[in-house]
């Protein structure tokens, strides 16, 4: 009985400081049936992390799926939990003792991270999706598009939680709409048998690539064809960039930028790669073949994320993690952010509050959820203490990163700007055609045409 009037009370003082936070905002009605939310092009699956591919064509989540054996069955109220393979057993874990003290039923459901998305739009507005779902911080301009998630407050912890991975989960209605657990970004891996050091500069690393292929290499810098997630960080590095920013950070949609001077200038310094032979035109890289050829040390240079580690490693050759390269000023790479957020339409939005502050953000989860699947943590207190030489490189090469944009427009944006990439890649198009090509496809995607 004291435990769950502790609960009651916390749950009295989250109600508040939601209130507060929000400003009283109402929760959202249904979104009208002929409503549709335009369909999520992401980053190619073979470029991201197996966590960060396209989800699956929504479909009814079927009421058999399975989930863990609910914790502390009990007559309480039910909280579900839609969660990866990964992050599951961590949940059940931690969760367990909140379950049993507090009359909890805790009913965790493990889906592919490539269903969450698609299977929580069709679920959440007829009641039957889950109180709590993981997710990516960039799916919450298509979810808030139909009304579907509820602010967070991070209470006491708000300062132990990554500034830029809070920004990653703040919506331009100045609302926070997931609890961070894990940032990702990509940066610079190089052979240091092949490169001593790491190039400071995108001209130092096409003439490093020279060097190379003139002494018998194969690749210098390799690249994935029609690629734009990893191609982000060459284009901010020539002053490129995808969406300008208001005033306060948040990304504005009618200032698009993929033929800008900057953009044009990073395509430009793409097509000189294939001018100089120093990459094969019309090539069909992929994400396998680019790190397999540098697993076999027959690429010296890529630029890739933590997830490449383990080929890397197993392949034995000699690696090391850099700082993405300057242009005409530092390249900025993407910043993912993997997060815990709230159905705006469950019945438990107090009960979940609760759980986020109280089971979640400590030490001991945060913890937890790092040791079990080893991710750049957005606790700070856990990010402090990795000692993973890698990740930490990783870490500070994602120190400038941008926040993926969470804004609905960004939907539109994957397919004009890999086509770009594409008619460079294929030596189809100038660089000014092709970036004057994305502006407008993306420009009439935007706006619906």
């Amino acid at each position: 009985m004291r435990n769950r009037l502790l609960i009651l009370l916390s749950l009295l003082v989250i109600s508040a400081m939601v209130l507060a936070a929000c400003g009283g905002a109402a929760t959202p009605a249904a979104p009208a049936e002929e409503a549709t939310v335009a369909e999520a092009t992401e980053a190619p699956a073979e470029e991201a992390p197996a966590e960060e591919e396209a989800p699956a064509e929504a479909t009814e989540a079927p009421a058999e799926e399975a989930g863990s054996d609910a914790a502390a069955a009990t007559d309480g109220p039910t909280l579900t939990i839609w969660t990866d393979s990964n992050r599951a057993p961590v949940l059940e874990e931690i969760g367990a003792a909140f379950a049993e003290e507090n009359g909890v039923t805790l009913d965790i459901v493990q889906k592919g991270f490539g269903d969450l998305r698609g299977d929580f739009i069709v679920a959440a507005p007829t009641g039957e999706g889950p109180d709590i779902l993981l997710g990516a911080h960039d799916w919450i301009g298509e979810l808030n598009a139909s009304g579907l998630l509820s602010p967070i407050d991070l209470g006491d912890n708000a300062d132990n939680f990554a500034e830029n991975a809070v920004a990653a989960f703040t919506y331009p209605d100045g609302n926070l709409y997931g609890m961070p657990l894990a940032v990702e970004n990509i940066a610079l891996i190089y052979n240091t048998d092949m490169v001593p050091e790491a190039p400071a500069t995108f001209d130092e690393v096409a003439t490093i690539s020279q060097e190379l292929k003139d002494g018998g290499a194969k690749y210098g810098f390799l690249r994935m064809a029609g690629d734009p997630y990893h191609f982000y960080p060459i284009q901010t590095a020539f002053g490129g960039y995808i969406f300008g920013k208001n005033d306060d950070g948040s990304y504005n949609a009618e200032d698009l930028g993929l033929n800008n001077e900057g953009s044009v200038a990073s395509l430009e310094w793409y097509n000189s790669l294939f001018e100089d032979g120093l990459l094969d035109v019309g090539a069909n890289i992929d994400h396998d073949l680019m790190t397999s050829a540098f697993q076999n040390g027959e690429a010296a240079m890529f630029i890739g994320g933590p997830w490449t580690l383990a080929g890397i490693r197993e392949a034995g050759v000699p690696y090391a993690i850099a700082n993405i390269p300057s242009g005409t000023e530092p390249g900025r790479p993407f910043l993912g952010v993997q997060g815990l957020m709230i159905n705006s339409f469950s019945e438990n939005q107090l009960l979940a509050q609760a759980f986020l502050q109280n089971v979640i953000a400590t030490d001991e989860s945060m913890q937890a959820f790092y040791d079990t699947d080893p991710r750049l943590p957005a606790w700070k207190p856990t990010a402090d203490s990795i000692e993973d030489p890698d990740l930490q490189a990783f870490l500070a090469a994602g120190a400038n990163a941008d926040p993926m944009p969470n804004i609905p427009e960004m939907n539109a944006v994957w397919g004009g700007w890999g086509d770009a990439i594409t008619l460079i890649a294929n030596g189809t198009a100038t660089p000014q055609e092709a970036a004057d090509q994305a502006q407008e496809q993306v420009s009439s995607a935007i706006a619906g045409e």
